[in-house]
């Protein structure tokens, strides 16, 4: 049965099979709270359990603590000999830690995973760099073999003159005008 809209009694109620149900509760209000924010504080908290002066601050207060249920007048305590109420304390703090403390680590995991996929990246980028550049000044030196270089020049220069000295050609007539002065650079007559 369907109605003017297009949907099914069952459509409305059950939602589409596609998509997933929300569950509405509204006994009490969903309270909303910054992840961010509160990674931020477990943080904080985590910092402040790792150090000395957390170690001190918690030794002087179950120092205190002991001290004042052990030893104060019997009116004046109110956590006697097994001080229970210190246990108490100390398991309640321990449970808020411990998730707390995972917490920070969990966040600074990801962070080292974001930093060490960014470094992997920037090393994969770098190895590429390197190995283009090498295959470059690899095919530049192939190019500069194939090139003419000053010594390669002078030896050849010397190699012919060696060659034209040796076969002791007639000199030119154009020759004879240079000594005259009559052209300039040996060129007949110009």
């Amino acid at each position: 049965m369907s109605t003017a809209l297009g949907r099914s009694r069952e459509e409305r109620r059950f939602g589409r099979l596609d998509q997933p149900l929300e569950y509405r509760r509204t006994i009490s209000p969903r309270l909303y709270y910054d992840p961010e924010a509160f990674g931020q504080f477990s943080e904080r908290i985590a910092r402040f359990l790792g150090t000395a002066r957390f170690l001190v601050y918690m030794t002087a207060f179950i120092t205190i603590w002991l001290a004042w249920n052990a030893f104060a007048p019997a009116g004046l305590r109110w956590d006697p000999y097994p001080f229970i109420f210190l246990t108490l304390i100390l398991s309640l703090q321990a449970s808020y830690a411990a998730p707390l403390i995972l917490l920070a680590q969990n966040r600074q995991d990801d962070r080292d995973r974001v930093q060490y996929e960014q470094d992997r990246a920037r090393n994969e980028r770098s190895v590429s760099d390197t190995e283009y550049l090498t295959r470059e000044i690899a095919s530049l030196r192939m190019a500069m073999n194939e090139v003419a270089t000053r010594d390669w020049i002078r030896d050849e220069l010397a190699h012919l003159l060696k060659e034209l000295d040796g076969h002791h050609r007639p000199e030119p007539e154009w020759r004879d005008h240079r000594t005259s002065g009559a052209g300039e650079l040996g060129s007949p007559g110009g």
